[in-house]
């Protein structure tokens, strides 16, 4: 009686799982929307491409517009906190697709900066 229920519990399980499974995948394939670690595609970057682990956490980077950061003569500036980050610092990372893209602590926008990625310089 009770191999007979831990097999059922083990089929219920699997079955679940399964599911589980096809659930995420439709849901994946129907939005669109990227994995953690994955910018978004962009005309530059149609497949898109995946934040560095040392950036992101599955929630702590995401595109950014233009207008959320300042470069100026001693950095780089998150106006949202109003945090500097130095040009010669080791955060700042080049953009791939050529967007502003933030990775700040859990992902919040009033966060500590863990990496800043950024287009390339326009001379």
């Amino acid at each position: 009686m009770a191999q007979q229920r831990h097999r059922f519990l083990l089929s219920s399980l699997a079955v679940g799982t399964a599911i589980a499974a096809v659930a995420i995948g439709i849901l994946a394939a129907s939005t669109g929307k990227t994995w953690p670690h994955e910018a978004t595609p962009t005309a530059a970057m149609p497949q898109g491409w995946s934040y560095p682990f040392s950036c992101c956490s599955g929630m702590d980077c995401r595109e950014v517009p233009d207008k959320a950061i300042v470069e100026g003569a001693r950095g780089y500036e998150i106006r949202a906190t109003r945090e500097l980050i130095p040009m010669s610092d080791t955060r700042i990372k080049q953009s791939p697709d050529g967007h502003f893209h933030w990775c700040s602590v859990a992902g919040a926008d009033d966060g500590r900066t863990i990496c800043l990625f950024v287009p390339p310089r326009s001379f």
